[in-house]
């Protein structure tokens, strides 16, 4: 697959060979820094709680401020990159995530640490809001799958093995290492970026600052609440910031239909297949995040595995990842993605259904091959679904596109940690049930998909 991404054809649009392999390098790098942060550092917390004198209550907004900034600045860069450009703002979320890495190896206490959390969320924001629209600058039209099915392949590793990671880190070295490994990676993907990705000219118009504020508050509050559930903090606290996350996304709808350069062109979502692609996004990754949750609890707390152990039961996942990825991204520039999709869904539906079954047996090695279902499935459904949601859009309108994707995607984890966080907490509440939830999840995402092959095919360009 790599090697027919750079192969140049007569009459092709984007970068020339050579330069579309260093540009696309570049989104590869970046993008799976700013996936791999969160789950690395997620299962370091309890160690740099140790290390700072934190309470877990309070070494949880390492984690939580990261990706609070992060989701609530997605739309606000996917907006302005058609304001200063692609390229200056993906090499400046480079810059910041690079910084805010700096800043949190070398921090002296929680305070600090926490501050460079949150630039490091505004760089990853930037960068994972422009990633796949990149991709529509560098490659072909004729490439677009197999170029989404990259950056499917990237973001679904990057999530499935961040805690593996994390764990072989820290078994090495100190905690400021998990940040202080970005900082070189990052300044080699700063250099390459401005050297190869393509230079645009600054856009005419006005950046939407209402419309940013609403979707900070619509972001910000959703991942709150959704942090705050699963942290157990009082009901009243969570429909409170529930209920300001839905009137924020209430006015900023309003907004979008009114404003002279809305932040998200409310026009994407007429487009069927777009809308439909996106809602499925949304679901089936409220399947995987809840099935990162509840795993390796289920491993560690009823299994009485060692988190080595529990890493070595979750390869499979990533394995068959790397594997199914790559080909479903070719499939999709010669086939229905909704169809490849749909079916990639139903693979991940039998592997959910068979963790949950097999999950009552309370033996390790029954869930190694659902889970490489789970892998093969996931990655059958969302290179071609991703590939959708790129191509249905206009070409003018693809950083929009890209940064509805990346929210989509992180609603669906949040939902996912929350629906754990949910069952767990009732008096009836079992990991495997939670996994149950899961798999029923993602049997609607399944049948959404297999509604959206009745609707037309977008004729976009």
């Amino acid at each position: 697959m790599l090697r027919q991404l750079f192969e140049e054809a007569p009459g092709d649009q984007g970068l020339p060979g050579p330069r579309r392999r260093l540009a696309a390098w570049v989104v590869v790098l970046a993008t799976l820094m700013a996936v791999l942060d969160l789950g690395i550092v997620n299962i370091a917390l309890p160690t740099m709680a140790v290390a700072l004198g934190a309470p877990a209550s309070q070494a949880v907004w390492i984690a939580t401020v990261y990706q609070l900034v992060c989701a609530g600045a997605l739309l606000c860069f996917a907006a302005l990159s058609r304001l200063v450009g692609h390229r200056r703002v993906f090499t400046g979320g480079l810059m910041l995530f690079t910084l805010g890495s700096l800043g949190a190896a070398l921090s002296p206490g929680l305070e600090v640490l926490l501050l460079f959390r949150a630039v490091q969320g505004l760089g990853a924001a930037a960068i994972l809001s422009l990633g796949p629209s990149l991709y529509r600058v560098i490659f072909p039209r004729r490439l677009l799958g197999r170029a989404i099915g990259l950056n499917a392949l990237v973001v679904a590793l990057g999530l499935a093995s961040g805690p593996s990671l994390g764990g072989v880190v820290l078994s090495v070295a100190s905690w400021p290492w998990v940040f202080a490994l970005n900082v070189p990676t990052g300044l080699v993907a700063i250099w390459l970026a401005w050297r190869a990705l393509p230079g645009e000219a600054l856009g005419r118009g006005h950046f939407d600052w209402p419309g940013a504020l609403l979707s900070m508050l619509m972001m910000g509050g959703f991942v709150l609440g959704m942090e705050r559930i699963a942290n157990g903090e009082s009901y009243a606290v969570v429909v409170g910031l529930t209920a300001v996350s839905l009137l924020a996304a209430g006015l900023f709808i309003w907004r979008q239909g009114r404003a002279p350069a809305p932040l998200v062109p409310l026009s994407l979502f007429s487009e069927p297949r777009f809308a439909s692609a996106s809602v499925v996004t949304m679901l089936a990754f409220t399947g995987q995040g809840a099935a990162f949750v509840a795993l390796p609890f289920f491993y560690q707390g009823v299994l009485g595995t060692t988190p080595l152990q529990a890493a070595l039961l979750f390869t499979p996942w990533p394995m068959a990842l790397l594997v199914s990825g790559p080909v479903a991204g070719r499939l999709a520039d010669k086939w229905d993605p909704a169809l490849l999709s749909a079916g990639g869904l139903a693979l991940f539906l039998a592997g959910m259904s068979s963790l949950a079954w097999l999950s009552a047996v309370e033996q390790a090695l029954y869930l190694v091959l659902p889970s490489l279902l789970c892998g093969l499935g996931y990655g059958f459904f969302q290179a071609p679904n991703n590939r959708e949601i790129m191509g249905s859009a206009p070409l003018a309108m693809s950083s929009s596109a890209s940064g509805v994707l990346a929210s989509v995607r992180t609603f669906g984890q949040c939902l996912g940690s929350a629906l754990v966080a949910l069952v767990m907490a009732l008096p009836f509440g079992t990991l495997p049930l939670a996994l149950w939830l899961a798999a029923a999840v993602t049997l609607v995402a399944l049948l959404l998909g297999v509604r959206r092959l009745s609707l037309p095919v977008s004729s976009v360009t």
